[in-house]
């Protein structure tokens, strides 16, 4: 897997799951926690690391260190089966 820094893109938030264990970046801290609705179960988390687990369904998060202060960037990648 490639390093784009910055530039790249992901088609989903599986790949960006992917991304970023494979640099790493999974159980880091992101520089300023951010608060969103899950989008599969409704309720107000705090994502606090680049992949997060949503703590009442089990709903996993990615977001690349890029783009860790844009809550648009932040991508659902689904329950983990």
């Amino acid at each position: 897997m490639s390093h784009d820094g910055c530039s790249g893109s992901f088609d989903n938030g599986k790949k960006v799951i992917e991304k970023l264990r494979a640099m790493g970046f999974s159980n880091q801290y992101l520089p300023v926690p951010i608060e969103f609705k899950c989008e599969n179960c409704g309720n107000e988390i705090t994502m606090i690391t680049f992949e997060y687990k949503c703590e009442h369904c089990g709903n996993l998060y990615g977001v690349t260190p890029c783009h860790a202060f844009d809550r648009d960037a932040i991508q659902s990648a689904g329950i983990e089966e």
